[in-house]
Order: structure tokens, then C-alpha cells, then sequence
């Protein structure tokens, strides 16, 4: 195997790696931020009740200010 074929495969290496790493990081992010999953069933069974409306958990929303919303749920 020559020189020149093992640089062409370092853009391949360097996407590969950087969609694994970003593939990662949103795993992270849906298993801490997200109100449907529950760490600790005993301390807070239902997480998901504590969420005001000015939480945002969604992961991109376009022209929208949480910190506008009222509240429009009963407390639990």
C-alpha cells in the first residue's frame, strides 16, 4: 500500500469519527434532558409533571420564546 492511498482515507476517518461522536452526544443529551426518562423511580416517579411550560426540551424549535408561555396546566 503506497503513501498517497493512506492520506485519501483521512477525510474518511475524520467524518466517520465526527458522526459517531455527534451520534454520541445526542444519545447523552435524549437520556439526560429528555422528560420521558426516569433515573430515579423512587425520589420522581413521573418527571415528566415538574416541567413547566418554560422548559424547553425539544431539541431545535424555530420563533418560539419559552419564557412567554404561561401556564395552562393543573399542578399535580
Amino acid at each position: 500500500v503506497s503513501q498517497t492511498q493512506q492520506l485519501n482515507l483521512i477525510p474518511l476517518f475524520i467524518f466517520i469519527g465526527g458522526g459517531a461522536a455527534m451520534s454520541l452526544l445526542y444519545l447523552a443529551r435524549l437520556g439526560l434532558r429528555n422528560p420521558d426518562v426516569c433515573w430515579d423511580r423512587k425520589n420522581n416517579p413521573e418527571p415528566w409533571n415538574k416541567l413547566g411550560p418554560n422548559d424547553q426540551y425539544k431539541f431545535f424549535t424555530v420563533n418560539m420564546d419559552y419564557s412567554k408561555l404561561k401556564k395552562d396546566r393543573p399542578d399535580f
